[in-house]
């Protein structure tokens, strides 16, 4: 299943979880989400999916990880097709 990296925003919480709202702008698309984790993991960068902790506005099926960059966590959210 194709995946789209999106950039998105964060808009408060609902249930317990955290609201993203996707901003328009899309990055690379992969022939599956699995072959970013697997590049990221071969490259000695954990990532960690956060899929269950959050919701994408609009969108049914996506997929979230969190990486540690510097002392930052970063969020990258994958829009599967």
């Amino acid at each position: 299943m194709p995946a789209t990296e999106i950039q998105v925003t964060t808009a408060g919480t609902v249930a317990g979880k955290s609201l993203l709202i996707p901003t328009g702008q899309h990055g690379p698309t992969l022939p599956h989400v699995q072959d970013w984790v697997t590049a990221k993991l071969k490259a000695k960068q954990p990532v960690k999916d956060v899929s269950n902790t959050v919701l994408v506005k609009g969108i049914k099926q996506w997929s979230a990880y969190e990486e540690k960059a510097g002392g930052k966590k970063v969020l990258t959210v994958f829009k599967i097709t």
